[in-house]
């Protein structure tokens, strides 16, 4: 099974990313998953189900220790055809 997943953490900054939004960044992008899609106001990311579902774990912790106050995320499954 394939999973999109879509984040965003806060609280916003919009002169400087703050230090939550760069470790969630660093997460995504160190883990072993495709499609990786991030931005100022939105993340996206997409993978295997273990591979998903082991980022935002780490995701969540990571994020949340750094200062981020809420993470909102929506995890999706992924047919097979779509991009």
């Amino acid at each position: 099974m394939r999973l999109k997943v879509e984040f965003t953490t806060e609280p916003f900054d919009l002169d400087e990313a703050p230090a939550h939004a760069l470790v969630a960044r660093e997460v995504i992008e160190a883990a072993e998953l495709d499609a990786v899609d991030v931005g100022p106001f939105g993340n996206t990311a997409e993978g295997g189900a273990d591979a998903v579902l082991t980022a935002v774990d780490a995701l969540l912790r990571k994020a949340l220790e750094a200062g981020a106050t809420r993470v909102s995320l929506q995890v999706n499954v992924v047919e097979e055809g779509e991009a």
